[in-house]
């Protein structure tokens, strides 16, 4: 089985690279957890898993939030991990956006590529803050 230039290296990097934005929130959330809320659903007859996702994901959910959006923006970006591992064989919204920039010399296509991607992001992330704020409220 190879291991580069397919699409399970580039996910396998991609995962690798961007993991770290996703613990860290996730890690920050789950330290301010109050351990005592885990005691009483355990007094109450939680068994553990029952806790973990009724208790423990629940007041997490900023934290996963948060990472969410801190990996799904720089990863609609990335061009150089496809690149690498997939051998130019993989083609993702920032490996067309370069190569129109720098093969094609397409500047045109890869400028509304460009303000494309910006511009559906921008809609999701605001659709997506504005429907946790409605969660919240």
């Amino acid at each position: 089985m190879p291991l580069l230039y397919n699409d399970g290296a580039v996910l396998l990097g991609l995962v690798y690279g961007f993991l770290p934005f996703m613990v860290l929130p996730i890690y920050a959330t789950l330290e301010r957890l109050d351990p005592a809320l885990l005691e009483a659903a355990a007094d109450l007859g939680s068994k553990p898993w029952t806790a973990l996702w009724r208790v423990v994901i629940p007041l997490s959910k900023p934290g996963i939030r948060a990472g969410s959006i801190l990996v799904f923006i720089p990863c609609l970006g990335a061009y150089l991990t496809p690149d690498l591992l997939g051998g130019g064989r993989t083609v993702m919204i920032g490996n067309l956006v370069q190569n129109q920039f720098t093969t094609a010399r397409d500047w045109p296509f890869g400028s509304a590529v460009s303000l494309a991607l910006m511009a559906i992001v921008a809609v999701l992330v605001v659709l997506f803050l504005r429907r946790e704020s409605e969660e919240i409220a």
